[in-house]
């Protein structure tokens, strides 16, 4: 059942994302386009209640309700980001707006390292919803599977902080200079 409500409350996240750029952009209704973005935040409360109760409930932890704290920290700490990134694309295609920037070299790096603390943050909110849910039900043995969580959290936080120093290292080359012409030149085909 989590699993479902997990998959259910990420379709109507998205859902309520589209809904929000097609009412603000197509229907040119800003307004109740950023009363329908209000709606991404209420799921991850639903989805937080709807693991709570199941575990109150009697049910025993499983990677799934991980997985629920898991979508909940990322998309509470990359939420915002999320919606930037699908505005900045609707704006463009139906609204004339600027096409989408591809940052390279050290602003894509700086990027890397805001990524690191996002997280960082969406981990520490995902491990304070496996700790609150493991002190709530009060039962080691029926939230043991959420420690195996735990670790899953750690290898995703250093993935990224891998991924942020791979591009200190070796920052990312604009789209002419990957194609080998000079910076700020058209590269060649």
């Amino acid at each position: 059942m989590t699993l479902i409500a997990i998959v259910a409350c990420e379709v109507a996240f998205w859902i309520a994302i589209l809904g929000g750029l097609t009412t603000r952009y197509l229907l040119r209704r800003p307004r109740l386009g950023a009363a329908l973005f209000v709606a991404a935040p209420l799921i991850d409360v639903l989805l937080l209640a709807l693991v709570t109760v199941d575990l109150l409930g009697g049910g025993t932890a499983s990677w799934h309700h991980g997985l629920a704290a898991i979508y909940i920290g990322v998309s509470i700490a990359y939420g915002h980001r999320m919606i930037a990134w699908a505005d900045a694309r609707f704006a463009h295609r139906f609204a004339d707006g600027p096409a989408p920037e591809r940052l390279s070299g050290w602003r894509y790096t700086a990027r890397c390292w805001g990524d690191v603390l996002r997280t960082t943050v969406a981990v520490l909110i995902a491990g304070g919803i496996i700790g609150g849910l493991v002190l709530v039900v009060g039962d080691p043995d029926r939230t043991a599977e959420l420690q195996g969580t735990v670790a899953v959290l750690g290898v995703i936080l250093g993935i990224d902080l891998l991924w942020a120093i791979s591009y200190t290292i070796w920052p990312r080359k604009t789209a002419a200079a990957a194609l080998g012409g000079p910076a700020g030149q058209p590269g060649r085909s």
